[in-house]
């Protein structure tokens, strides 16, 4: 998983387990979870933000020309994220499964400390 480098307003979600059943104990059919489109699940990787126009500092000296810069994103790893499911792209990565979300199609996030 280190090898993964998340790029710009993405995130990289490990989904919730769906429940197999319901809290009165009928039985879910295989592929409901599926059918949602609001999804729960575990941010592990952020990327970098959203990248920042760059102004012309007019001096060739300046070590810091061209230097990209960002506006980080507000979701951490460890947040756990309600997304639309819509919005993400599935991919599986040493036989599991996980979704790659941009920020924006975050609706909520349960953080434990503030």
């Amino acid at each position: 998983m280190d090898r993964l480098i998340v790029v710009g307003d993405r995130v990289l979600i490990q989904p919730d387990t769906a429940a197999k059943r319901t809290q009165s104990g009928l039985y879910l059919p295989a592929g409901y979870q599926e059918k949602e489109e609001i999804r729960s699940g575990y941010i592990l990787k952020c990327g970098p933000g959203y990248a920042l126009p760059t102004a012309d500092e007019g001096e060739a000296w300046n070590p810091k020309q061209g230097e990209v810069r960002y506006l980080p994103l507000q979701v951490k790893p460890g947040d756990l994220a309600l997304y639309m499911q819509k919005h993400a792209v599935e991919i599986k990565y040493d036989g599991e499964k996980y979704y790659i979300v941009p920020q924006s199609a975050i609706l909520l996030v349960e953080r434990d400390e503030f």
